[in-house]
């Protein structure tokens, strides 16, 4: 009777261990992202094609500019972060276990209305409209009527890349209208026939009109050939080396596939 009851309570323990392997297997894994919205349509697609591949895997993705995405990332409160500019000396120091990797570069085009007559500023013309120093379209030969200046706040890293690569670190007038991604830039600028902005190469459409600068047209070919100057890294980055799910997700968006998505979005690849 004795040897009865510890065989039984043996195969109870044999079930349980059982099932808690199956469990394990079965877990829900989350792997949160957040950050530069430029990455955003990228992370997305990547996040969609991966999941399928790998039903125990929830990807959430947001935006909140890239200086978000180092800060949350670099702190541990998400697991990947997103930024379309290189880390500052300042995070670099303050979040020293920050590994980047980067996926892909982008340009970042000046847009107007598409109404708007203008089809090319100069980068003088440009740094004294954002400066407020031009205030009317007429005195860079369009229309007579005000300009609307709309930018990025200063955790944007397009923003960044603009203030830096286009405006030479000049300043931005107070009268600009702050809006918070490269999507509500292309909506504000869309409705806005007296609008001026900037965005993420990969987000120009129909909607909006993206114009020259210094005769040169923004598009990722001329990114590529080196005559567009106001370009950027797309980077993702966690805080220490990845492992398991995380760093085969990351694989995976630098893997043939992974590029060809980064391609498809508008944006260059970097293998």
């Amino acid at each position: 009777m004795g040897m009865l009851i510890v065989c039984f309570i043996l195969f109870l323990s044999g079930c349980v261990g059982t099932s808690a392997d199956q469990n394990t297997d079965n877990t829900k894994i989350t792997i949160s992202m957040a950050g530069g919205t430029a990455l955003v349509p990228i992370a997305k697609e990547t996040a969609k094609q991966f999941m399928e591949n790998h039903p125990n895997v929830q990807i959430e993705v947001s935006g909140g500019g890239s200086g978000f995405g180092i800060k949350e990332c670099g702190e541990g409160r998400i697991t990947i972060g997103m930024a379309g500019r290189n880390l500052k000396s300042e995070e670099k120091e303050k979040y020293p276990n920050l590994i980047v990797y980067k996926i892909g570069v982008d340009g970042v085009a000046i847009v107007v209305n598409p109404s708007n007559p203008i089809n090319d500023l100069s980068k003088d013309q440009v740094k004294k409209i954002f400066s407020g120093e031009i205030t009317n379209w007429k005195n860079v030969g369009g229309n007579d009527a005000p300009i609307n200046i709309y930018t990025r706040d200063e955790m944007s890293g397009t923003r960044d890349t603009f203030w830096k690569q286009a405006l030479d670190k000049g300043n931005i007038t107070d009268k600009s209208v702050v809006v918070a991604s490269n999507g509500e830039m292309k909506a504000k600028i869309s409705a806005d026939e007296n609008g001026i902005g900037y965005i993420s190469i990969g987000y120009v459409d129909e909607s909006v009109k993206a114009i020259k600068l210094d005769g040169i047209e923004p598009n990722q070919e001329n990114v590529k050939k080196g005559i567009y100057s106001v370009y950027r890294p797309l980077n993702l980055m966690t805080k220490g080396e990845p492992d398991g799910l995380v760093k085969e997700y990351i694989d995976y968006v630098l893997s043939p596939n992974g590029q060809k998505i980064v391609k498809d979005k508008g944006f260059l690849p970097v293998k």
